[in-house]
């Protein structure tokens, strides 16, 4: 028999963090740097620049708790637009950070953290964000589109196989066996409904994958900004359907400097002291 008090939601935390452009998602990670966490990033969005600037204020004793790996295709202009420059491989080179962080960096360092999967609960892997993983998705199906003879090519197919494989990588990380804690950045998209409502959903490739992605995370939590004071809120709106685990417990909403370290104190145990490093890591 399994009880109930053996589940692991007491161990793993799944966080699927929604929020305008400016509202504070990446910078607001600091404080779980600060309660002891170690945090892994796959920075699709190259922009860390403010979770530097809170880490090194609050706690830059442990800003080498903080693991990121950039990836973003390189791009080049054309009469048509911006497009890719050769084939693109973030989306795939994110993909295996996910089965196994390990690759060379910039200084010619080798770095091997081991399998996400099994990093356990003092480790939080970050994507950051949702909404530029999307678009390199996009990017890296754009070329495996059946095209005709003259060159052609149906958009919606590209649309399918992005949103199958984006969905496949949210899956993969909600997983029971996925046994590390996971935060999801994403932008909000705004979509009409049929009944003619609007709410928010995560930005994704396309609009008919956006709903979706909320049902893979058991907690979904909204960081915003009202009168210049940002917050990470942790009750539903009007607009946007968040889900608190632990409403008896946790506050409707939290000042965004230490929301998210509060927010996971109530959801789950402190981190245990961290060893010290055996790796050489790059720093944020």
């Amino acid at each position: 028999m399994t009880s109930l008090s053996q589940h692991q939601s007491n161990d793993y935390t799944k966080l699927l963090l929604e929020g305008d452009s400016g509202t504070g998602k990446t910078g607001s990670l600091a404080s779980l740097v600060g309660a002891g966490y170690r945090l892994r990033i796959l920075d699709m969005d190259n922009g860390l620049d403010a979770l530097k600037a809170f880490v090194l204020r609050d706690c830059p004793e442990r800003i080498d708790n903080v693991e990121y790996r950039t990836l973003r295709d390189k791009r080049k202009a054309t009469a048509e637009g911006s497009v890719v420059d050769g084939t693109p491989k973030a989306f795939v080179a994110a993909l295996k950070m996910l089965d196994r962080w390990r690759y060379t960096a910039d200084d010619g360092t080798e770095v091997d953290l081991g399998v996400p999967a099994t990093w356990g609960p003092d480790c939080i892997l970050v994507t950051d964000s949702l909404t530029f993983l999307a678009h390199s998705a996009y990017d890296w199906a754009e070329p495996l589109a059946p095209r005709s003879r003259e060159g052609r090519f149906d958009n919606r197919t590209i649309y399918r196989i992005a949103q199958d494989a984006l969905e496949g990588a949210v899956a993969l990380q909600t997983s029971e066996y996925f046994k590390t804690n996971v935060i999801v950045i994403s932008h909000i998209k705004y979509i009409e409904n049929p009944d003619g409502t609007k709410k928010g959903y995560p930005t994704t490739v396309g609009a008919a994958l956006s709903p979706q992605i909320p049902t893979y995370f058991n907690t979904v939590a909204q960081c915003r900004s009202v009168n210049g004071k940002r917050t990470i809120r942790t009750a539903a709106t009007a607009l946007l359907d968040l889900k608190n685990p632990k409403p008896f417990e946790a506050a409707a909403e939290y000042d965004i400097s230490d929301g998210l370290a509060k927010f996971f104190a109530t959801l789950r145990a402190a981190p245990a002291p961290a060893p010290k490093a055996v790796t050489s890591l790059r720093r944020v």
